[in-house]
Parts: structure tokens; C-alpha cells; sequence
């Protein structure tokens, strides 16, 4: 039995400015690698999907290549995590709408729903208080505001399409300042393992 987990996301799924553990798919790909040869458990492959800066409008662009490359005859897992940058506002402009990543976001679910019934969304971390609402010159422009905003609108989006909404954002929030890096809106190594171990469970169950 062989179980493909396909994380599609941003700079967060792709694991940036982890140095040390390398982000929380290639937490879960050791987990799931070592369960596989030391204790003979079915095999789970995680691949890491992410890109950084991308929002939903380039996830539709390259998810249907994607996916077919990396099928597994017996079972298969995708998971979204986006929304850090659709949200973001550069040079006070918004990078895709929330009407947009409402409707981009029911397109990939379509679209993934012809493969598998394991769709995961994953909600919006949030960010530090140190970046939040502040303007800097050539950075994006984030506020708790709007992630709550998005937020609700995955769930709305998972609910309706029957699907399971991962709600990290609740879970990191109380200690955010403990689990972000310098930058205040990727996580350091221990909210990457963080976010690993809310996942892990899930995938857990096919090994």
C-alpha cells in the first residue's frame, strides 16, 4: 500500500528560513520514511509542493501537471495551505481578492476531487505583532484583520465542499511570538515542527 501526501503552498509549505529542520513536509517526510524501514509500516511519500510568494492564482496555473506526475495508484492526500500572500497588499495592492481566492480555491478542489476524497485546507498563520498593519517600503502589508477574514473563508470553502479545514491558526496563535522567525511571518524551527504535529496525525493513519 502506498500513500502519496501532495502539500501545495507557499514559502511556509516550502519551508523557508528553516535551516535546521527544513520545513514541516520534510518533518513529515523523515517521520514517515523512518516508520516505513524501521518498523515495516506502509509507505507514505510526502511531497513538497510549495513555492515562494505564490497565491492561488498560480497554484490553478500548475496544479492539474502537478498532481498527475505524482499519483499514487492506491491512495492519495492533497492538502492547500495558501492565502499568506493572496491576502497581502504591495504597494497598496491587494494580490488577489477575496472573491478571487474564493472562487481560485473551489477550481483546485474541483479539479483535486477527480483524484482523491482526502482534501485538507490548512488555515492562515498569524503573524507577529511586530509586522502586523505596519508599512515598510517594498515588503507586503499584512493585519490580523484580514487573516481572520480568510480564514473564515476557507473554512466556508471546506465546509461546502465537504472537506476538512486544519485550523493552525487557533493552535499557534497563543504562543505566535515563541513559533515565528525574526521576519514575524514565517515560522522558526519550532513552529515549523509545530505545524508538522498537527498534521501528522493524518497522515499517521495510512502508514
Amino acid at each position: 500500500m502506498m500513500t502519496n501526501c501532495l502539500f501545495f503552498g507557499d514559502s511556509i509549505t516550502y519551508g523557508e528560513y528553516d535551516g535546521i529542520l527544513g520545513g514541516y513536509v520534510e518533518i513529515l517526510k523523515r517521520y514517515c520514511h523512518a516508520e516505513f524501514y524501521n518498523n515495516n509500516a506502509n509507505e507514505v511519500n510526502c511531497f513538497n509542493l510549495g513555492i515562494g510568494g505564490e497565491t492561488t492564482e498560480g497554484l490553478i496555473k500548475r496544479f492539474e501537471i502537478e498532481i498527475k506526475a505524482r499519483l499514487s495508484p492506491d491512495e492519495n492526500l492533497i492538502f492547500f495551505f495558501y492565502g499568506a500572500n493572496d491576502l497581502a497588499e504591495k504597494n497598496d495592492v491587494e494580490l488577489v481578492s477575496l472573491a478571487n481566492f474564493e472562487s481560485n480555491l473551489f477550481e483546485v478542489i474541483s479539479q483535486a476531487k477527480e483524484f482523491t476524497a482526502n482534501i485538507y485546507v490548512v488555515s492562515i498563520l498569524p503573524i507577529s505583532k511586530t509586522v502586523d498593519g505596519i508599512k515598510v517600503p517594498e515588503r507586503k502589508f499584512r493585519t490580523t484583520q484580514k487573516i481572520e477574514l480568510f480564514n473564515k473563508k476557507l473554512k466556508e470553502v471546506a465546509l461546502q465542499n465537504q472537506i476538512e479545514f486544519i485550523d493552525i491558526f487557533s493552535r499557534f496563535n497563543s504562543t505566535k511570538e515563541e513559533f515565528l522567525s525574526k521576519d514575524g511571518i514565517h515560522p522558526n524551527e519550532k513552529g515549523y515542527q509545530f505545524i508538522a504535529n498537527q498534521i501528522k496525525p493524518i497522515v499517521g493513519k495510512y502508514l
